[in-house]
């Protein structure tokens, strides 16, 4: 099995500097395991590497879409194994960095993604149908009855996506989050997951929104919110701002929703690794001593034959 190096967490934890240094020590490559960082002109609301950081250490699947293209997660699946089998054959160590959970989770496990999408389009028209005549809220109270757990993660106006997990429910009898059995890991990886004190992190997400703001982050969702029904357009640091332009909503309550919003996605974050994938959780926000340890680890792991 081919050796995987994952660095996950949420934002403002320090992913791209330990990603770095790694890389550096371990002559690897990094692939962006971030579903909002694969569009181009889309910078400063990502959070993505400086340009400095991006020629420290090559880079995948970074600035591969236009904000106005669609992006799945069997794409990134596809396309993030060939990185790793082209990583491999290199004789270097490929690094996934990021914070898109199903994403990383698609990668790693064998999960039959192609099989799993296929769609019976009678359901989907009936639940469409059903959204136009009844309204997004009650199609979401019909998923939170049989599917409690995808409604606590899908926002009732995601109407796509409410629409998605019925039409799995309905076709395969099982929630959208639950595959009927763990499939098996592919690859030989050794998960390091980020976090510090939930206080502490919370802070530091505020302070990465004001600099965000001083950066130019209003200029750039202009920019995507020109094309309001892509999937660029719903990610958080844009979204937030279409009240404002359109002049419902003040610039500070338009930060402060924006902070919320990421602290509430960095909160789902944590739950969701710790869940589903048993990272090695490491703080080296309070304890930057740690790295030094985790480099041992990692020293051992590359060492062990599989």
């Amino acid at each position: 099995m081919k050796k995987v190096l994952v660095i996950v967490g949420p934002t403002a934890v320090g992913k791209t500097a330990l990603s770095l240094e790694l890389a550096k020590q371990y002559h690897g490559e990094i692939i962006s395991g971030d579903s909002m960082q694969i569009y181009r002109q889309l910078d400063i609301g990502t959070a993505k590497a400086t340009k400095e950081e991006l020629a420290a250490a090559p880079h995948h699947l970074i600035d591969i879409r236009d904000m106005t293209q669609n992006y799945s997660v069997a794409m990134f699946q596809e396309m993030a194994r060939a990185k790793i089998a082209e990583i491999t054959k290199r004789g270097h160590l490929p690094i996934v960095v990021g914070g898109t959970g199903l994403y990383i989770q698609a990668l790693l496990y064998d999960f039959q993604l192609g099989a799993a999408e296929a769609v019976d389009d009678t359901v989907r028209a009936y639940y469409q149908a059903q959204a136009e005549k009844l309204g997004n809220e009650a199609l979401w109270q019909k998923l939170q009855q049989i599917d409690p757990a995808a409604a606590e993660k899908i926002h009732y106006n995601n109407v796509r996506k409410v629409i998605r997990a019925l039409e799995v429910f309905e076709t395969t009898g099982q929630s959208i989050l639950s595959p009927k059995e763990m499939p098996e890991a592919l690859y030989d990886y050794f998960m390091i997951g980020l976090t510090t004190d939930r206080g502490l992190l919370y802070q530091r997400i505020n302070q990465r929104v004001d600099l965000m703001i001083d950066l130019g982050l209003i200029e750039e969702a202009k920019k995507v919110l020109r094309y309001p029904e892509t999937q660029a357009s719903k990610g958080i640091g844009y979204k937030e701002f279409q009240p404002y332009f359109e002049g419902h909503q003040s610039l500070e309550e338009t930060v402060e929703q924006i902070k919320q919003n990421s602290r509430r996605y960095a909160k789902r974050q944590l739950t969701w690794f710790s869940n589903r994938m048993a990272p090695r959780w490491v703080d080296l926000v309070q304890e930057p001593d740690v790295q030094t340890q985790i480099m041992l680890e990692i020293d051992q792991w590359l060492e062990e034959k599989q």
